[in-house]
């Protein structure tokens, strides 16, 4: 029986709740053996090992079960640090530019993935900003760093019934949408200073996402409506005036391309790869001018040319992004480094 020549780490698909990096990692645990079944396997933990008890089976049994595969693609940030088969996914540098995460996570992260970058085959991550911090920081070689775009499920354009989950959620107002996690980074305290501006012009603020141990938690003021199960999701954006970014930071910026899908208009930060993710679709604003924010959210919940234009421009701008136009740049990284080896 021949092996597949590329393992897939997908301890992060195995996961209950679904951020991010996890959508990445269980869309490229689908879309990579639909691509070429003979090329990519898919290795993954029992569901218990899916988080912090999951570091040793990454570090130890993975190698093992990869065994006859020439690669070892992890798509979420970390991967076997003694491995000398990896290609990984970095998304951010996050622990390396702010105080945003527990002590131990920060030191983990700050350990293990310089070394797990320089000794990999590749390092892959989506965008510039990201691009040029993994090889300014980790002291990667720029030409082992590729970039590949992320994916928007079709279904995020198929919203359903909005009104039965704006009913079931009680949001019965009109509302602004941040979907961000307890993080300073995604600098929902923007949005406390703002949401009173907000609430005299009629609109309500309500944040969506979980909050998980290793994250430095804020105070926030703002509702939040907590995790959201992934089958709500695409009506919770399909319902919102507008979706807010307001991040001092973030490598990529998956949501506002969800918005933007649903038909919803977003107003986002100006700063990491937000401007390269969302191209001319979004209103971009910084993140610590609180006037400029409320301005510009105001003007794209009123019905009008702007906003008509926004939704338009979004829609034609997440089309471009899919899951199965990100398999084929990842795999057309993997062809060369295969065909060396």
């Amino acid at each position: 029986m021949t092996v597949a020549s590329v393992a897939i780490n997908a301890r992060a698909a195995v996961r209950e709740e679904i951020g991010g990096v996890e959508r990445v990692a269980r869309a490229l645990a689908n879309e990579l053996p639909a691509l070429d079944p003979d090329r990519y396997r898919v290795i993954a933990p029992n569901p218990a090992l899916a988080h912090r008890a999951g570091h040793v089976w990454e570090q130890l049994a993975l190698p093992a079960s990869a065994a006859g595969s020439e690669l070892i693609l992890s798509p979420a940030n970390l991967a076997p640090v003694l491995s000398r088969r990896n290609v990984v996914i970095i998304y951010d540098l996050a622990p390396f530019l702010g105080e945003w995460y527990s002590p131990g996570y920060a030191r983990w992260h700050r350990t293990l993935l310089p070394r797990i970058a320089r000794g990999a085959q590749m390092v892959l991550t989506t965008s510039d900003v990201v691009a040029d911090q993994i090889a300014d920081l980790l002291g990667v070689d720029p030409h082992r760093i590729g970039q590949i775009p992320l994916g928007v499920d079709a279904r995020f354009a198929r919203p359903g019934d909005v009104e039965e989950l704006r009913s079931r959620m009680g949001l019965r107002r009109p509302y602004v949408l941040a979907l961000a996690t307890d993080l300073p980074r995604k600098n929902i305290a923007l949005l406390d200073r703002i949401a009173p501006v907000l609430a005299a012009a009629g609109l309500d603020v309500i944040r969506a996402g979980s909050s998980r141990s290793y994250m430095r938690k804020g105070d926030y003021q703002v509702r939040s409506i907590g995790y959201v199960a992934e089958a709500d999701l695409p009506a919770l954006y399909a319902g919102a005036a507008a979706v807010a970014m307001p991040s001092l930071y973030e490598g990529f910026g998956l949501p506002c391309l969800e918005a933007m899908a649903a038909g919803t208009p977003v107003v986002a930060s100006n700063r990491g790869a937000l401007p390269q993710t969302c191209g001319d679709a979004a209103t971009l604003v910084d993140p610590e001018d609180e006037a400029a924010f409320v301005n510009a959210l105001i003007a794209l919940t009123t019905n009008g040319p702007d906003r008509t234009d926004r939704i338009a421009r979004g829609k034609r701008r997440a089309a471009g992004f899919t899951w199965k136009a990100a398999a084929a740049a990842i795999d057309g990284h993997l062809t060369p480094l295969l065909e060396a080896r």
